[in-house]
């Protein structure tokens, strides 16, 4: 079914607002895995801190997600503001991963969509393709963004550069740690952030893999409902699973590719 004949059949805009509980979670769901994680990593509780850190980069990045599509349900400077933070937290531009994203929904999975790429790529390639994924994300903002986007990618990768300069040469441990969790984290984004939601999509680029099983979506926490996201990207991720019940019920017989 075209994107455009589905939109029509679903009632959605009603779910682009949140109340003040929705956008409490929503701006600050990342911050227990963070501060959980950094807590156990002063402590030299490593490899317990590993799972809390993992959490923190997929909450960061839902919450960073919903700010590029302006969904957190807070003003300009507030979003702005989280995605700036969590550039330094998650040791990438947050700019430049928005520049590329937008890209992606304009252009899904055709040759201007850089994030992309991946989807093409058997899952192995796509893990290996990783460094070179995170270099792309910055380059091409560099190449084809306008001077707002640059400006506040260079702002986000100098903070960045500060941040990880002054934590090894005082050689404050923890922060060691993270940092190099957080690269590792970053390196597997287009497998687990693209080609796992993108892969055999190609002949209908809008309608992306999703998921469905309660205890799933709870451990993911809703980002792998990835053809509700496209379809409805101004949609925050704390109302897609009400949106997934509306086209299930709808559209029962469309045809949803599984994540896992």
């Amino acid at each position: 079914m075209d994107s455009r004949e589905l939109i029509k059949k679903v009632e959605w805009k009603d779910l682009k607002s949140l109340s003040k509980k929705e956008m409490l979670i929503e701006n600050n769901i990342s911050l227990p895995w963070l501060f959980t994680s950094l807590f156990l990593a002063y402590k030299g509780y490593y490899w317990a801190a590993i799972p809390f850190s993992g959490f923190y980069f997929l909450t960061a990045l839902r919450q960073v997600h919903n700010g590029f599509h302006n969904a957190l349900g807070t003003g300009k400077f507030l979003t702005w503001l989280s995605m700036y933070l969590n550039s330094i937290s998650m040791i990438t531009s947050i700019h430049a991963v928005k520049f590329n994203h937008i890209r992606h929904h304009k252009f899904c999975l055709g040759e201007e969509d850089y994030e992309g790429k991946s989807a093409s790529m058997k899952w192995y390639e796509a893990i290996l393709y990783g460094p070179k994924h995170l270099f792309l994300v910055h380059w091409i903002t560099f190449k084809k963004a306008n001077d707002n986007y640059r400006k506040k990618m260079i702002f986000e990768l100098t903070s960045i550069s500060i941040f990880v300069c002054i934590t090894f040469y005082f050689q404050i441990n923890f922060l060691i740690y993270h940092i190099l969790i957080m690269f590792f984290g970053e390196f597997l984004m287009a497998f687990f952030a693209v080609w796992t939601v993108h892969h055999d999509t190609h002949e209908h680029p809008d309608m992306a893999r999703t998921q469905r099983g309660f205890w799933k979506n709870k451990l993911t926490f809703s980002m792998f409902y990835h053809m509700e996201h496209h379809l409805f990207p101004a949609v925050p991720t704390i109302k897609l699973p009400e949106l997934a019940k509306r086209i299930d019920e709808i559209l029962p017989e469309l045809n949803k590719k599984q994540t896992f």
